[in-house]
């Protein structure tokens, strides 16, 4: 009986094959549309994030006790280089780094703001997170008495390559202390805070200007891909602040926490789209076949029969669509993933915001799973009002009715 149903039900569906068509081209085109979307905000969110990890703290950054609230160089990490070496031996970590940073002004011929400078070696930061890569003007180099700034910095100061850039800050004795720099390259790390205050110099020498033992650091990074190791690390050092990626950058939790709304909302969109299409085919092909329906109710074909058919035919035309919309977002997203979405026309806009001007698709199969589950139950839903009609049909009258 059931495969008897299940062949009038998908003959049925294309019975009137243009409004099918339409029906099903519509659910295709709204839900590849819906994953590009979601794709396109996912890598978005998910490149700051990485951008951050590269350039800034990591999954884990050690601080001393007191330091994130009050950051003065007297409050720095004792015996940072022995930690590193402890650190670089844990099962999980990929790579580890230790910066010295003070806060102060810079200010030029024309132009002074508010920045903080960060002592650093090249070749750690490289191995830590490809810091070349964020190179977008000159050479990575600190040679004679080099600096590297931050694009929004260097936008503030009106600085370009080779321009002379005065440091000014209280050193680790208390004494207000300059020191003259020469801009050798301008990064852009997609990291607003570090964009907009930046500036780099050669660990050994901000050693040297701070007047800071050399054993000592004000911030150790660690890359791992082990979430325990975290726990591990805040057990073996009690004495410092121990401290996640997301407790660094609370506003990353906020922007997943605002993905989740915005996916919420796209798979409403598409199940109020597949459920309006549906709902109007059915309906319009039940009023159709209003004759139909009451003949073999009234030769005692039983009620849940026809409950079946109409169900299946819906779901018939569900599943369709969402298999053109699933293989039509799959080939988007994977262009996205790829090629991404060239930005640079709003180049400066997207800096601003910390933001890449290429924005890169992500794919994950939650999208395509979720989704599927949001339009087999919009096309379950779309029967309900088209079944009640026939459920509450006299199959006579309408029988003699439609002659």
């Amino acid at each position: 009986m059931f495969k008897t149903i299940l062949k009038l039900a998908y003959k049925n569906s294309f019975l009137r094959f243009s409004r099918t068509f339409l029906v099903i081209l519509m659910i295709a085109v709204s839900m590849s549309m819906m994953l590009s979307i979601q794709g396109l905000y996912h890598g978005m969110t998910l490149n700051m994030i990485e951008s951050i990890k590269r350039s800034d703290s990591g999954e884990v950054s050690l601080y001393a006790k007191g330091y994130r609230l009050d950051p003065d160089i007297k409050k720095s990490i004792d015996n940072a280089p022995k930690i590193v070496e402890a650190l670089e031996k844990l099962e999980g970590v990929k790579a580890v780094t230790l910066r010295l940073s003070a806060e102060g002004l810079s200010s030029t011929a024309r132009k002074s703001s508010f920045s903080s400078i960060y002592g650093i070696d090249l070749q750690s930061e490289e191995n830590f997170g490809q810091f070349s890569d964020f190179l977008k003007e000159g050479n990575i180099t600190f040679r004679k008495r080099g600096a590297i700034l931050g694009v929004e910095l260097a936008k503030t100061l009106k600085v370009k390559i080779g321009s002379k850039v005065i440091f000014s800050t209280q050193d680790n004795q208390g004494e207000i202390n300059s020191i003259a720099l020469r801009v050798r390259a301008i990064v852009q790390t997609a990291n607003m805070a570090l964009d907009g205050t930046a500036l780099y110099i050669d660990k050994n020498s901000l050693h040297k200007f701070l007047s800071v033992d050399t054993n000592k650091a004000t911030q150790i990074a660690i890359r791992t891909s082990d979430e325990s190791t975290l726990q591990t690390i805040k057990i073996t050092y009690p004495k410092l602040d121990v401290l996640s990626f997301l407790e660094l950058n609370p506003m990353m939790q906020q922007m997943e926490d605002v993905m989740v709304i915005f996916n919420g909302v796209t798979f409403f969109i598409v199940m109020l789209v597949v459920f309006m299409g549906i709902l109007g085919v059915m309906y319009v092909s039940i009023l159709d076949r209003i004759r139909e329906f009451g003949i073999l109710l009234s030769i005692g074909m039983h009620y849940k029969y026809i409950r079946l058919q109409v169900t299946l035919e819906a779901l018939l035309m569900g599943f369709i669509g969402y298999l053109l919309g699933a293989i039509l977002g799959i080939i988007i997203l994977l262009y996205l993933q790829q090629q991404g979405i060239d930005l640079s026309h709003f180049a400066d806009g997207l800096e601003s915001f910390g933001m890449n001007t290429t924005i890169y698709g992500h794919i994950k199969l939650s999208y395509f799973t979720t989704t599927f589950v949001a339009i087999i139950a919009a096309s379950l839903l779309s029967v309900v009002l088209p079944l009640r009609r026939i459920k509450k049909m006299n199959p006579i009258e309408v029988i003699k009715a439609d002659k």
